[in-house]
């Protein structure tokens, strides 16, 4: 039997359109740059195997699971994540857990720059080369510790978090500009909060925006510190 050979490329672009119709704008996504990169970056590109070929599998309303024991998040994940940064063209965000690049891709196409730190050098390295394939040069790249952000780029507009924490870092609330965003799943391993920290005169203000299950983050101030 020949190998299936790869849909068209229109198929793949069909299938985006149905996703920012049907799992992001009938779930409440509003916000139109938000919808317009999620509809613009194709997930197919960051996926590996039969899921990068198949169009319905890699538009499927699920989190998928990717190389190191990670996963590539649900796309009403990805969009209400995005959408609650609220991002701004002249933005400066800080993204903690690079992956496989595609939340990064979303973001790039949104802010001035993004600042991105992901613990493991394969996930890194691959997700660069991703990244560079389809022209974002706005994308700074870093390997580390996550939990400690990345103080040489700070103050930024909005940090998001792609991991989930044990408790809030301290360092990643010390990286905020005023009026700063933070967005970050917070709870113990098996469910986590979302949430929305917003720096407003000098006070932090807190908002549960949603149950969520993300993997942990691993660091200083994650899963395997001091707070953990």
């Amino acid at each position: 039997m020949a190998p299936q050979s790869k849909p068209p490329a229109d198929a793949f672009a069909l299938a985006r359109r149905r996703m920012v119709q049907e799992q992001l704008h009938r779930r409440g996504v509003r916000h139109p740059e938000v919808l317009e990169s999620m509809g613009t970056v194709p997930r197919e590109h960051f996926l590996t195997g039969s899921r990068s070929k198949d169009p319905i599998r890699a538009y499927a309303d699920t989190a998928i699971p990717v190389a190191r024991g990670q996963t590539l998040s649900q796309p009403y994940m990805v969009a209400r994540m995005t959408e609650a940064l609220d991002p701004k063209p002249q933005h400066r965000v800080l993204e903690i857990g690079t992956g496989t690049g595609y939340q990064t891709a979303v973001l790039a196409r949104l802010v001035a720059e993004v600042w991105s730190v992901e613990r493991d050098h394969y996930l890194a390295d691959r997700a660069r080369d991703r990244l560079k394939a389809l022209g974002l040069e706005n994308i700074h790249f870093q390997v580390g510790d996550g939990s400690l952000g990345w103080p040489d780029g700070a103050p930024y507009d909005g940090i998001l978090v792609t991991a989930a924490a044990p408790s809030i870092p301290r360092a990643l609330v010390g990286q905020l500009a005023p009026g700063g965003r933070l967005i970050i799943p917070v709870g113990p391993r098996e469910l986590q909060e979302l949430l929305l920290i917003q720096e407003e005169d000098g006070e932090l203000r807190t908002q549960v925006l949603m149950e969520c299950r993300f993997v942990p983050l691993v660091g200083q101030e994650g899963w395997g510190g001091p707070t953990a």
